[in-house]
């Protein structure tokens, strides 16, 4: 089930606060959630405050993934203060079914020249470096990742096993199969320009997040890699210790699907 926040019916008042999209290039900003009640709400008031400083249009999608708590009333009642866009999974999907969601939901109205971001639910991504991936994007970037290994990042109450796996995965992809400008293969906090997913929607088609889990991350970027797009990082501040419940990462399962994953796209040729 899909509830749109539609602006042309909009009051003058909310036509005035939320600007056409389309009119000009726009901001899709795409959150795959789940069970994200309580890190959710200060997010969005965050993204808010954000984007009402850039100068081009923006919206927000969110992406329930059959979540067991109130996030989908969250973002039902943000939408009537902010351009929200609520989209709702009947059966729990996965990350991978919730992303694949997100890039259908923004490319459905997005229109060249418009940048898709996507970040994580829970809080621990600061809307505030959306500034700094645009910026990148308009300098020609066509994927800018938010970084937790470019100089001035931070990374605030991570577990150790996760440290090292992200940590592993990066040498390993380095080595193995590597990306020019890029470092970070595993955070999903990125910038894509309307023209590079679709580029890989059309030519992956039911395949484009094809990968269970975290990994799905790693294989998009895998499945870019052929294309020869530039892609470039911003620093990041990682606040961990901000998110609230327990990680839905399976450290252990993760780590063997990225192997299997990095064997597999290597074999392939991509």
């Amino acid at each position: 089930m899909i509830q749109n926040q539609s602006l042309a019916g909009a009051s003058r008042e909310q036509q005035q606060r939320f600007p056409a999209l389309n009119s000009e290039p726009s901001i899709y900003v795409a959150l795959p959630a789940y069970n994200e009640e309580g890190g959710l709400p200060s997010l969005l008031k965050k993204l808010d405050q954000t984007l009402s400083q850039q100068p081009l249009p923006y919206q927000i999608i969110v992406v329930d993934d059959a979540s067991t708590d109130q996030t989908a009333s969250v973002a039902e009642e943000a939408s009537e203060t902010m351009p929200v866009q609520l989209v709702k999974h009947s059966v729990n999907k996965g990350l991978s079914g919730a992303l694949d969601t997100c890039f259908r939901t923004a490319m459905k109205v997005a229109m060249p020249g418009d940048v898709i971001i996507t970040m994580d639910a829970d809080d621990t991504h600061g809307p505030a470096t959306i500034e700094r991936l645009m910026l990148k994007i308009n300098e020609g970037y066509d994927v800018v990742i938010a970084s937790r290994y470019q100089e001035g990042s931070r990374v605030v109450g991570v577990p150790f096993n996760r440290v090292l796996m992200t940590w592993f995965a990066r040498m390993l992809f380095k080595m193995v199969m590597p990306i020019p400008g890029v470092r970070d293969y595993t955070c999903g906090y990125r910038a894509y320009r309307f023209d590079v997913l679709r580029t890989g929607m059309e030519h992956y088609g039911d395949d484009w997040v094809s990968e269970r889990g975290f990994t799905c991350m790693v294989d998009v970027l895998l499945k870019l890699r052929r294309f020869k797009f530039v892609m470039g990082e911003v620093p990041m501040l990682l606040r961990y210790d901000q998110k609230l419940g327990d990680s839905k990462m399976k450290v252990a399962s993760t780590a063997t699907r990225t192997l299997k994953l990095l064997l597999k796209r290597r074999l392939s040729g991509y």
